[in-house]
């Protein structure tokens, strides 16, 4: 999918020292309709992915990770679990015997062939099903619809300068990035379209990126 920005040039970065994060009632009031929408529609596929978790392989159906929000103020992301019990032990296992996949995880943090994956996990991922529990973190104010994708603290060392523009959103469920070839593109640019988005936010940009969402969860590496 071609990118629905340009992003070249020098982006100026602004500060998160805000009372509201960018959108304030106006995108706070959308979300939780949007939330409480689809948690109703996507009932059923929500115990669907539930109950194949739970049977595919030992451990909770949920897996929570810390993440950083608005202001800098932490939370618990939710998701599917898609990950072996030892995916840690596997994980660096395969880091320490293969130079291409350590080069692979230290450009993105993703690896195109997990080893900590399960087969169901595999399916949550690429249909990207394993994110749908993120809806009770918008509920709960952690997280919009849309918005920056949720880091963690070692993460957001990463954005150096961009800093001050990832936190003042709410990390989103789909965003920008999500939508402009997540997995083909550098880490530098997921910043880039963070800040991007940050800094030029509005409900028009809003709405479109949740209208190309959709297809994109359809395209093979776009979501």
């Amino acid at each position: 999918m071609a990118d629905l920005v340009d992003t070249r040039g020098i982006l100026r970065f602004i500060s998160a020292d805000t009372p509201h994060p960018i959108g304030s009632v106006p995108k706070r009031l959308i979300d939780i309709l949007l939330a409480l929408l689809g948690i109703f529609l996507l009932a059923p596929l929500l115990v669907i992915c539930f109950a194949a978790t739970v049977l595919s392989s030992p451990g909770p159906a949920l897996f929570r990770h810390r993440r950083v929000g608005f202001n800098g103020k932490t939370f618990e992301c939710l998701k599917f679990r898609t990950m072996r019990p030892d995916a840690a032990e596997r994980l660096q296992r395969l880091l320490d015997s293969d130079p291409t996949a350590a080069a692979e995880w230290e450009a993105s943090h993703k690896l195109r062939c997990d080893p900590r994956v399960t087969m169901i996990g595999a399916l949550l991922r690429k249909s990207s099903l394993d994110e749908l529990p993120q809806l009770f973190n918008v509920l709960r104010g952690d997280m919009s619809i849309i918005g920056p994708r949720p880091v963690t603290e070692e993460e957001l060392a990463r954005y150096a300068g961009a800093v001050p523009a990832y936190l003042a959103c709410r990390p989103g469920i789909t965003g920008l990035w999500q939508v402009s070839g997540r997995s083909t593109t550098t880490y530098a640019k997921r910043v880039e379209y963070d800040t991007f988005y940050a800094e030029n936010w509005s409900l028009a940009l809003d709405t479109k990126i949740l209208i190309v969402t959709i297809p994109a969860l359809f395209s093979d590496g776009a979501y």
